[in-house]
């Protein structure tokens, strides 16, 4: 009993929503249809809005409030926002991977290199200049 008690902790139904942040709940249950706010569903089917959802809508009314931007730009924002964090996520997994390669004792090295399959050799970065006879 007390988990169904927890899952409905920090939840607002759809009018208490609508009054705290001054719109209709036809704007949210608009929101929903095109995809902006997935609001949880309880046994009755009545929304459940948590907190996560409630942050979301800030952006979204910050956007359209304040920006002016449309619903459609709404969506495009809101899913490069979403690619940028899953990003940032992969990005600081792999520095943690590259710092625990380089903390990590490699006495195999060289090696590792001998046996590469590319191999790499050095030759000038910057191309040789022309000489224009004429200048």
């Amino acid at each position: 009993m007390s988990d169904q008690r927890d899952r409905k902790k920090g939840t607002y139904m759809i009018s208490a929503v609508a009054e705290l942040y001054e719109i209709h709940p036809q704007t949210l249950r608009m929101y929903e249809r095109e995809g902006l706010l997935r609001p949880s569903r309880s046994g009755g089917n009545t929304r459940q809005y948590t907190d996560a959802d409630l942050r979301r809508l800030e952006v979204i009314l910050s956007l359209t409030r304040d920006l002016g931007v449309n619903l459609a730009g709404v969506e495009v924002i809101m899913n490069m926002r979403a690619n940028m964090e899953r990003l940032q996520c992969e990005v600081a997994d792999l520095m943690c991977f590259v710092r625990d390669e380089l903390i990590t004792d490699r006495t195999d090295v060289p090696e590792q290199v001998a046996r590469a399959l590319v191999r790499l050799e050095r030759g000038s970065l910057v191309p040789a200049r022309r000489t224009d006879p004429e200048s």
